[in-house]
């Protein structure tokens, strides 16, 4: 175990530990997590959880204000009220909950602002040249700002891997806490872009920079990059709370994103939560999925059990 010098936001000394991860223990105990089987009421009530948690995401050069739009409204209603009020009355299912947040670029976040008023779904924003993080801390910051300044309550931040990688650690919490600055009263989730860093020493050492710089959140992926969201990274970054949390009393959020796809990976990474975090973590304050495609696959068991039949994919809308 070696301890990384550096110095904080304010001067002073800080010393933050890098502890060895056990490749070969960490993936065993991940693997540990597929074998379980939730049934009955418990599954539903793990479904309805996991949508309460979905950040959807609309990320890509061709976004245009009506696809923003439309986001927005399955955010709302993840499926028309009329289709699901003829399933579930055949068993007493509440609702369908709406998603936690929508995440578009800076240029789209007013757009996502005037739908989702009202709605207690957040607006967050991709930002400091989000995938690459590879801009002056400069145009990160007036990025941020920008954001902010158009309503986005979360920033989900991009850690710059060539300085991690680089060896570079203070560059790489600098950035982290002037970015936090940036945000005023917004939550950040810093993106540490697992499937670059190489190892889960790595990935340990960035969760660890991320949180003491001032990350509400730490996430695994950009979903740009694989592999994205694993669940050995994702234990690996889990215990990383807990740790700080026992150390400084702080509860950081975790959001795994990129590659789940489907209601039982959904259900096996709740598991890992509870069983590493507690159930103070079940939340969609701390924690999220960035898993658009996973949503569907959710709502078609739920009214699998509903109704004792898959529906059709397209009764859903399509993101």
């Amino acid at each position: 175990m070696r301890s990384i010098s550096m110095t904080d936001e304010n001067g002073q000394a800080l010393a933050i530990v890098a502890a060895p991860i056990d490749e070969v223990g960490a993936t065993e105990r991940a693997q540990f997590f597929t074998t379980r089987s939730i049934k009955k009421d418990s599954k539903v009530h793990a479904l309805y959880l996991a949508i309460s948690m979905c950040d959807l995401t609309t990320l890509e050069g061709a976004d245009t204000p009506g696809r923003v739009r439309q986001l927005c409204e399955k955010a709302r209603h993840p499926v028309p009220p009329d289709i699901f009020n003829e399933a579930a009355k055949l068993k007493d299912f509440p609702p369908i909950p709406s998603v936690a947040a929508v995440c578009v670029y800076p240029a789209m976040v007013s757009v996502a602002v005037k739908v989702l008023a009202g709605s207690g779904i957040h607006v967050a924003s991709v930002a400091t040249a989000f995938p690459s993080g590879q801009s002056p801390l400069s145009t990160k910051i007036d990025e941020t700002r920008y954001a902010v300044a158009k309503g986005a309550d979360e920033i989900d931040m991009v850690i710059n891997r060539g300085a991690f990688l680089s060896g570079d650690y203070q560059q790489v919490f600098d950035e982290i806490a002037a970015v936090k600055e940036a945000c005023g009263t917004a939550h950040l989730k810093v993106i540490l872009e697992t499937g670059e860093l190489g190892s889960l020493d790595r990935v340990r050492l960035a969760s660890e920079i991320a949180m003491h710089a001032g990350a509400d959140f730490i996430k695994t992926s950009t979903g740009k990059i694989q592999p994205a969201a694993t669940l050995p990274v994702t234990l690996v970054m889990l215990q990383a709370i807990a740790d700080f949390y026992h150390k400084t009393g702080k509860k950081i959020g975790m959001k795994p994103a990129g590659g789940i796809r489907t209601a039982k990976q959904a259900i096996q990474y709740l598991c890992m939560v509870n069983e590493t975090l507690g159930a103070e973590w079940l939340t969609p304050q701390l924690f999220r999925f960035g898993a658009s495609s996973m949503l569907n696959d959710i709502l078609r068991q739920i009214f699998k059990e509903a109704t004792g039949r898959y529906y059709y994919d397209r009764v859903f809308s399509l993101d």
